[in-house]
């Protein structure tokens, strides 16, 4: 048996390659513990699944609460308090009382030390390691992002070297980690890698009891093996997420829509993506709690709104949904669980939209009456609830699309989570989208991309000389050769593969820019840099002469099971037409007056206004 399991913030999800599902609360002190209760009813015997294909929020949980390791850096002289001044931006233009996120590392355990690389990568000091400066005890961890060690890590494998042999074996250096220019965002990718890894590592130990075999989705939407992802946490910040989004493209083809915004609304927040021609967005850098993270990662908009989340009133009068959650304890009202507060799923069981009677997975029958209450105590409606979060939802999905230059009308919007196909039909309808996806499994969609993901290893160098491209292609068939190898050992950091994976594939890109600008676009090669930078701006600069930044290989082995193997779906579909309510085996959909529903040949509802 091989299965997928998602953690989530209110349930974790389990699907294995017969097509059973389990839905199961979040134990947010221990997530293994949800993900073990959730496999037992398919380990007869106690059996163990021979793979278990992960999502976890362990690395997001952390870096959101401030719960990682005591990190200390060391940097170059001169440069340590580059992770402190970051860049000129501010988080919110207008708000002079938002502040920057403190950097996880204070100063009092940043450390400079010597020796220098020039803008090349040439060495033009030398690094004496006795004069690496002496640590703190008690440190968790060590930060290592010396000057331009995007183009060359040997001095910052001395520094390394040289704290192993004084007995800090948990040492994250920015060339292993992120080696792209840009010094802040090095940095601090580097910061947050070494931040979160020793937690992350004794997570992801813990769930080899549970699977003879055990990989991790990573940000970039493919899986690598576990001790391979405990190397490198800051990768699985949207290892969850990846998940829905790669199974969500998939059924969003199957159902005929080649471009697409993926809806995933879970319990906690909702995670929107746009497809072109059947691939998710990929993004170079996205933000994590404030921080930049500087690796590769599909596009995902996520914002603080689902079922979970909580309502009220602000200091003015005006309702408020989210971003804070109820989670998996207390929960909703409507659990029963001691939740007092009012949240989303309170005001869809109280306007009808679940039905009456209905059990989520772990739970009793849902209660109305407290649903009801919870409601009247806060001063709320439970239609003002969901139009409120219903507004949010359309503001993320515009984000994706229309503010991309992206006309809405030409997208279907594919709808899982445990709450997105009972909101599916009001967003799409307020974002100008005309058809709803709704795919098989949909409430455990997430565990279904993970279980059908490939094992993957994304590479990536600074290119030295941005206008002489001079020897690119050897250095890019290295790179490949590297992400090759890198993935035959379980995916991990670069070394020496001793044999070639059947079956890999090996993609290379280039990360490019016109002379004179400040930003990058990924493109296949230089000559397919014009057309994406009119794909994606409006215009392009024929004649002006283009610089490369950075190197880009892919390594992908074919994914354990084939989502179409997965067989039928867990319940019978029909035409349905609106106002109704219709209660999947994982999911409820709702779908409203005006609205009717078709099944597809996967077996997808259709929704079309």
């Amino acid at each position: 048996m091989r299965c997928g399991a998602d953690t989530g913030g209110t349930f974790t999800d389990i699907v294995t390659d017969d097509g059973r599902i389990a839905k199961v609360l979040s134990t947010p002190d221990d997530p293994s513990r949800a993900v073990s209760v959730g496999l037992s009813p398919f380990s007869a015997g106690g059996a163990r699944p021979r793979l278990l294909a992960h999502g976890t929020t362990v690395a997001t949980n952390a870096l959101l609460e401030r719960r990682g390791g005591r990190v200390a850096l060391v940097t170059t002289a001169g440069f340590a308090d580059v992770i402190e001044i970051a860049r000129q931006d501010r988080p919110s233009l207008y708000d002079i009382t938002v502040d920057r996120p403190a950097p996880l590392v204070p100063r009092e355990l940043r450390f400079e030390v010597g020796g220098r690389l020039d803008g090349g990568g040439a060495e033009i000091d030398g690094l004496d390691p006795r004069a690496v400066p002496v640590l703190p005890s008690g440190l968790d961890a060590v930060a290592v992002c010396l000057l331009h060690a995007d183009l060359d890590g040997c001095h910052e494998q001395v520094v390394a070297d040289e704290l192993a042999e004084r007995g800090f074996d948990d040492v994250s250096c920015s060339s292993q980690v992120s080696p792209e220019f840009r010094e802040y965002e090095r940095t601090v990718t580097t910061a947050v890698n070494a931040y979160l890894r020793p937690r992350c590592r004794r997570y992801l130990r813990s769930l080899g009891a549970l699977a003879d075999e055990v990989v991790v989705m990573t940000s970039a939407g493919g899986l690598l093996a576990a001790e391979a992802a405990a190397d490198l946490p800051v990768a699985l910040l949207l290892s969850g997420p990846a998940g829905g989004v790669r199974a969500g493209a998939a059924a969003a083809a199957a159902a005929g829509f080649a471009d697409a915004v993926t809806f995933d609304m879970g319990g906690t927040s909702t995670d929107v993506c746009l497809v072109r021609a059947g691939s998710p967005e990929p993004a170079a850098q996205r933000v994590a709690s404030g921080f930049p993270i500087r690796l590769p990662a599909i596009d995902i908009h996520t914002i603080g709104a689902g079922g979970g989340s909580l309502a009220g009133l602000d200091a003015g009068g005006a309702l408020v949904v989210g971003p804070g959650s109820a989670g998996a304890d207390p929960g909703p009202a409507c659990y029963g669980r001691g939740g007092t507060l009012p949240t989303v799923t309170d005001a869809d069981l109280v306007l009808g939209r679940i039905p009456p009677g209905l059990a989520f997975g772990g739970l009793d029958t849902l209660d109305r009456a407290a649903a009801e209450a919870a409601l009247a105590r806060a001063g709320v409606t439970a239609e003002g609830v969901v139009a409120v979060v219903d507004a949010a939802m359309e503001r993320a999905v515009r984000a994706v699309s229309v503010e991309r230059g992206v006309d809405p009308a030409g997208l279907a919007l594919v709808a899982f989570g445990g709450a997105g196909p009972l909101h599916a039909c009001a967003v799409a309808e307020g974002s100008g989208i005309a058809s709803v996806v709704i795919p098989p499994r949909a409430g455990v969609l997430s565990a279904v991309g993970l279980l059908c993901s490939p094992r993957q290893r994304d590479l990536v160098r600074s290119w030295p000389t941005p206008g002489d491209q001079a020897g690119m292609d050897a250095a890019l068939g290295e790179l490949a050769r590297l992400a090759r190898d890198a993935l035959a050992n379980g995916g991990s950091r670069d070394g020496d593969g001793d044999g070639v994976e059947t079956g890999v594939d090996v993609t290379t890109s280039l990360d490019c820019r016109y002379a004179g600008q400040s930003h990058e676009l990924t493109v296949s090669t230089v000559d397919h840099f014009d057309a994406e930078h009119r794909r994606r701006n409006g215009y392009s600069r024929a004649g002006t002469a283009i610089e490369v930044t950075a190197l880009r290989a892919r390594a992908r082995a074919a994914a354990a099971v084939d989502i179409a193997d997965l067989g039928p779906p867990p319940m019978a579909r029909r035409p349905v037409e609106g106002p109704a309510v219709v209660a999947e085996a994982d999911c409820t959909v709702w779908v409203p007056q005006g609205w009717s529903g078709r099944v597809a040949d996967d077996g997808s509802w259709v929704l079309t206004r």
